[in-house]
C-alpha cells in the first residue's frame, strides 16, 4: 500500500485521513455534504447520548472522531500547548446540554465558549434559541454544526475565537455558556473576562466543571471582572468504573 493511500483508507484509528478534505472549504458545505467532509478527513463513530430534561430521557446521536488521541499535533501543543480535548465527549457537556435544554430558549441568544463537539449547543438549538458556537479548533466548529444539523435539522452560527484576542464583533448575548474549559489555570482568567464582554446586562452565564485546575481562578477572576455568583450546585456523575466526578454547575450574573 501507498503512502496516499494509507493516509486514505482509514485503517488509523482516528488518525486524520488524507488531502482531498484539505482542497474543499467546509464552510461552504452543510448537512451531508458536510458529513462527507469530515468523513474524509476523520475516522467517524457515533455517539449515542441519553440526557434527562423535565425527567424525560431525551436521545441524541452524536458522531465524533473514533480516536481523539491520535489526533494530537505536535505542531499545535509546541505552538501554544493546544491538545485536541474537543473531540471527546465529557460528562460537564452532559450537564450542560442538560441546563440548555430545559431552558425557554424562544426569542433569546446563546454564545457557547469552547463548543467541543457540539453537545450543549445541539441542546440549545433544541430548546429554541439563537446559538453561536465558538472553539479554538476550526473542525470542532464543523463537528458541532454537522451534529446539530443532524440532530435538529438546524445549524448554529459558529466561529473560530480565540479568548485572547476576542472578535470586537461577536456581540452580546443573553445566554453565555461553557462546559469543561478551565483546564488550565490561565484560562480562569479568560473564560472570565470572555463572558463580562460577551454577556448582556440581564444576561446569565452558565459554567459546568468537574473541579479542573483553573476553577479557583474563574471564580476570583469572575468578581473582578463584574460578575455575581447567583447559585452553585453540585452534580455527581459515574461511567462505569472508570470516571467518577463532580460537576459544580455555577450560574452567574454581570453585578
Amino acid at each position: 500500500m501507498s503512502t496516499d493511500e494509507a493516509a486514505t483508507d482509514g485503517t488509523h484509528g482516528g488518525e486524520r485521513r488524507g488531502t482531498r478534505a484539505a482542497e474543499e472549504n467546509p464552510y461552504d458545505l452543510h448537512g451531508l455534504a458536510l458529513e462527507g467532509w469530515l468523513e474524509r478527513k476523520f475516522v467517524m463513530a457515533d455517539e449515542p447520548v441519553t440526557l434527562h430534561a423535565h425527567d424525560q430521557p431525551v436521545l441524541f446521536s452524536l458522531r465524533k472522531p473514533q480516536n481523539a488521541d491520535l489526533l494530537i499535533s505536535e505542531e499545535d501543543y509546541v505552538k501554544d500547548e493546544r491538545l485536541p480535548y474537543w473531540a471527546d465527549l465529557w460528562p460537564a457537556a452532559r450537564l450542560l446540554a442538560t441546563t440548555a435544554l430545559e431552558a425557554n430558549g424562544a426569542g433569546r441568544s446563546l454564545l457557547e465558549l469552547g463548543c467541543g463537539l457540539g453537545l450543549p449547543t445541539t441542546a440549545a438549538v433544541r430548546a429554541g434559541f439563537a446559538v453561536t458556537a465558538t472553539d479554538y479548533y476550526e473542525d470542532s466548529l464543523h463537528m458541532t454544526r454537522f451534529n446539530s444539523w443532524r440532530v435538529n435539522g438546524i445549524e448554529p452560527s459558529a466561529r473560530m475565537v480565540d479568548w485572547r484576542t476576542l472578535p470586537e464583533d461577536l456581540g452580546k448575548f443573553d445566554i453565555v455558556m461553557a462546559a469543561d474549559v478551565l483546564y488550565e489555570r490561565p484560562y480562569g482568567t479568560l473564560v472570565a473576562a470572555a463572558i463580562a464582554a460577551t454577556l448582556k446586562p440581564d444576561g446569565e452565564a452558565w459554567i459546568a466543571d468537574p473541579g479542573r485546575s483553573g476553577l479557583d481562578v474563574f471564580l476570583e477572576q469572575a468578581a473582578v471582572h463584574g460578575l455575581e455568583v447567583v447559585s452553585r450546585e453540585e452534580f455527581p456523575y459515574t461511567e462505569g468504573e472508570r470516571i467518577k466526578q463532580t460537576i459544580r454547575r455555577f450560574r452567574l450574573r454581570l453585578l
